[in-house]
């Protein structure tokens, strides 16, 4: 009994194919996710700076808050923006006495973002301040 050739030439066949077969039923190789683009900073300027300063310290002393006592320097404010701060929190006392807190809290946002641009961020006065970057 002899083994023909046919037999070794059916067995690497049959595995090749089950090979292919079974690389076949594996999932394909899965592209990598799309690149998302990541947005340019923005350059903020110093009026809007000066306007989230003042007016977060602002409403802080109007509502009383916890850290509301710092001084300008502890609160990152630069000598003209102080004095800003106080005018404004000044006028929004005032302001929650004849309308209400909503509306000495509109007044705080409002006055403050026209005076930081009026004054182009109201840095001086404040051999501390530093712009930053």
């Amino acid at each position: 009994m002899g083994t023909s050739w046919h037999t070794p030439i059916r067995h690497t066949l049959g595995t090749l194919l089950l090979i292919l077969a079974l690389g076949g039923c594996t999932a394909p190789p899965s592209a990598p996710p799309p690149a998302t683009a990541t947005p340019a900073p923005q350059k903020t300027s110093l009026a809007d700076i000066c306007t989230k300063l003042v007016a977060y310290w602002a409403k802080e002393a109007l509502k009383g808050g916890k850290w509301a006592g710092l001084d300008w320097e502890q609160k990152g404010l630069s000598n003209e923006q102080y004095d800003l701060h106080e005018e404004v929190v000044a006028a929004a006392r005032a302001e929650e006495r004849r309308l209400g807190r909503r509306a000495a809290l509109t007044l705080i946002d409002a006055r403050t973002r026209q005076e930081c641009r009026a004054l182009n961020g109201a840095t001086g006065s404040s051999e501390n301040w530093r712009p930053p970057g």
